[in-house]
């Protein structure tokens, strides 16, 4: 795990007149030149400086390596967590020192890997660390094929120095985990594990409006940056001698082929899509074996390791199936011989609605595990918003970042470098509420046995019930419920039209923006955005063989959970302090298992695992703030990630495996005149919004007024905190003014 830092020189040149690298340029050869020693001072002192921007990601060491042609240098700040000593140092080298890398990350299964690299190929190994899997596996497999074998979160860049085959290579894991992004500056392409680590080397920070207004910049590879682009989760950089730079794509998730019932006059598929063969005890061992494996992978380590642990189903699972590793099979934890994962939680005000510390105090008791809490105050959040937006480098929608921000540094203070978390799993086990409708859209033929598909009439009606409950939702938290909006036509169907909504429900409406900026956007559809960002077969895949679940599922994740989640709730607020978290759930072996089951056992009709008992149902405080009694019948009638809680029931409390899925959502009703009113009031002065030069002050104006107290508005506070992320970034980084030149032309 670390931070990295890359500057490659590439030819004067445009790029096709476009600066974000994507299309082709020329590389220069590797012939060897008279090596200017001041050049490569500045170069080494330019890339020191930038991983200092970066320092929180790798504290323990750096390193720094430029290329005798001083075509590439490569820099690297570590956070050591396999092989502590001075060999798992960065860059890596290859024994014949011609091919070099910086490597950000976990690669998984290391000994299996190892074994084979060694014992069949005789690849010379020169340290213990998993990040040497990269140079041994390109060496014996070469690009793209090396990449197959990585198994993990890893984002990297690779620089080949061999003649006739000279090229850097920059990818990234399949769902994004970690970061990547790169700008071209000059003759120069940079590339970085964040954007601040530009600066250094000469980048001036400009807004890209166009992707800020079109939501762009959380549906495709566009950040709030100009010509910074992130690199798309599964695909890779391919910078080849005299050849293009090219983004390749080299994974992707897949579905099942949807099952058309007899009296289904739509266009099919030309594969023989089957019913569902295995059976139920069948596909749940399926899950478990391949959740309990991914999870033992991720206790390797030489460092302690935790567990963050919440209220809710998916991180109790994971605290669990350790548990009972180090007790029955003693399996270490980390680099340690223990019974007793150390766990750590979030605990909001309890009367806010939003506090599940006690339920995860419970868990931690019922497993006889070590827990520690901390506590998030308002004042908490108030201290810590402008670090959170800083290390983040994008906005976000509601205040969990904070305390994400805040719970990661209890870690560190207890010796703990190593966590892992339960992300990934409401996206695979269809465990939002945004799911159910497209669920319901059409029947699982999968299997035809099930309710919902015996009875068409009752889907219909639950379908209609559904989507009202859901804008229900929506409008009580303050996002935007899209009513009555005609669907743009689109070769992805109507259900992608229909998740867009969803994927669009916390972005800013345009009354936030100037007006030259209103004006420029006219009436453009956010829908469009998110569509354009699916290729035109995967499109079609989404409306002719993926079940309308499934398609809803892989924008979730293509969009949200790359671009968000894995963000501001993932890597960049734990690495901010310093802190390795590994997602189990997102394992590829297991999440390419899942996305081939039946839509009807992620969602389950009428009962299976989160049945309520009637004096269960009487408590309607117990729902939540995302359900109510009243507004949720049809939802709560569904059974989310039913499959999941059958596989981890060993491993969890009664209480959870019965228990509604409830997002982890920071309060959104404050006090007036309290710490984040007097933060907000401060921050977002007439000044520092004008500055911006993008967004209308009178609106944050009339927000500032709405947003406290017993009858605040949701959505005015919402609007605050985007905002509030903006100013800091821009003070922060130095972003210029914006004016109609930052709205970027889409290439």
């Amino acid at each position: 795990m670390c931070g990295f830092s890359a500057c490659i020189l590439l030819p004067e040149a445009s790029i096709n007149g476009h600066n974000s690298c994507t299309e082709c340029a020329k590389t220069p050869s590797n012939q060897e030149t008279e090596r200017d020693l001041g050049v490569a001072k500045e170069l080494a002192a330019d890339l020191q400086a930038s991983l200092q921007q970066i320092t929180h990601r790798g504290p323990d060491d750096t390193g720094i390596w430029i290329s005798a042609n001083e075509q590439v240098g490569l820099a690297h700040c570590r956070l050591s967590i396999n092989d502590l000593s001075s060999a798992g140092r960065q860059p890596l080298h290859s024994s014949d020192n011609r091919i070099h890398a910086v490597v950000n990350g976990e690669i998984y299964d290391y000994d299996r890997l190892r074994h084979e690299c060694e014992t069949r190929h005789h690849y010379p190994f020169q340290s213990d660390s998993d990040s040497e899997l990269v140079l041994a596996l390109y060496s014996i497999h070469g690009a793209p094929d090396f990449l197959t074998h990585l198994r993990g979160e890893f984002a990297f860049v690779l620089y080949d120095a061999r003649h006739g085959a000279a090229r850097v290579i920059a990818a990234r894991d399949r769902y994004g985990i970690k970061p990547l992004v790169y700008t071209r500056l000059g003759s120069k392409l940079l590339v970085a594990s964040e954007a601040k680590a530009f600066l250094p080397l000469g980048w001036k920070p400009r807004w890209d409006v166009r992707a800020i207004a079109d939501a762009g910049w959380m549906c495709d590879d566009r950040t709030l940056f100009r010509g910074v682009r992130k690199l798309l989760p599964g695909h890779y950089l391919d910078i080849a001698e005299q050849g293009d730079v090219r983004q390749v794509k080299y994974w992707d998730a897949e579905y099942e082929d949807k099952v058309w019932s007899i009296g289904d006059y739509n266009t099919r598929p030309t594969a023989d899509s089957k019913p569902e063969t295995r059976t139920m005890d069948e596909m749940v061992s399926g899950v478990r074996e391949r959740l309990v494996e991914s999870v033992r992978l991720r206790l390797r380590a030489d460092v302690p390791v935790g567990i963050y642990l919440s209220g809710g189903i998916d991180s109790s699972a994971i605290a669990g199936i350790v548990t009972e590793l180090a007790r029955k099979e003693k399996v270490k934890i980390g680099n340690e011989e223990a019974t007793r994962v150390t766990c750590f939680s979030v605990a909001f005000p309890e009367t806010s609605g939003y506090d599940e510390s006690r339920i995860a105090e419970r868990t931690a008791a019922w497993l006889g595990v070590k827990t520690i809490k901390k506590i998030i105050t308002e004042e908490t959040l108030a201290q810590d918003f402008a670090d959170a937006v800083f290390h983040c480098e994008h906005h976000h929608f509601d205040l969990n970042f904070v305390a994400k921000f805040a719970l990661s540094t209890l870690p560190r203070e207890h010796g703990v470098k190593v966590v892992l978390t339960g992300e990934g799993a409401d996206e695979h086990f269809a465990g939002y509420p945004y799911f159910p409708a497209e669920f319901l859209r059409e029947a699982d033929e999968a299997l035809p046995d099930s309710p919902l598909s015996q009875n068409s009439e009752l889907r219909r009606a639950m379908f209609t019930a559904v989507e009202r409950e859901m804008k229900a939702i929506w409008r009580r938290a303050g996002a935007t419920a899209y009513e009555h909006k005609p669907a743009s036509p689109s070769i992805a169907g109507v259900g992608a039209t229909a998740m867009s909504d969803n994927l669009l429900a916390w972005h800013p409406t345009a009354t936030l923006f100037a007006p030259w900026l209103q004006t420029r956007q006219g009436d453009h559809d956010c829908r469009r955005t998110v569509l354009a960002s699916h290729a035109s077969d995967v499109q079609a895949r989404m409306r002719s063989r993926w079940h309308p679940l499934h398609t809803a599922m892989y924008m979730w994740n293509k969009n949200s959970l790359a671009n968000v989640l894995l963000s501001c709730l993932g890597d960049r607020t734990e690495m901010a302090h310093s802190i390795e978290a590994r997602t189990p759930f997102l394992d590829h072996h297991l999440t390419e298992y899942i996305n081939r089951l039946p839509p009807s056992v992620k969602l389950r009709y009428g009962g299976g695992g989160a049945e309520k008992s009637s004096e269960e149902k009487k408590k309607k405080a117990a729902l939540g703030p995302t359900w109510t009694a009243e507004s949720s019948t049809a939802l709560q009638s569904l059974d989310e990630k039913w499959i999941l809680r059958q596989a981890v029931r060993p491993y969890i409390t009664d209480e959870l495996y019965r228990r509604k899925k409830h997002p982890f959502l920071a309060p959104t009703r404050w006090a007036a005149d309290g710490p984040l009113h007097r933060m907000f009031q401060t921050l977002l002065t007439p000044q520092a919004v004008e500055q911006l030069g993008f967004v209308n002050y009178n609106t944050i104006e009339e927000a500032m007024g709405i947003a406290w107290g017993e009858k605040a508005d949701a959505k005015a506070f919402r609007l605050l905190v985007y905002c509030g992320a903006w100013v800091t970034l821009g003070q922060r980084l130095g972003v210029a003014k914006a004016d109609a030149a930052d709205w970027e032309a889409i290439m």
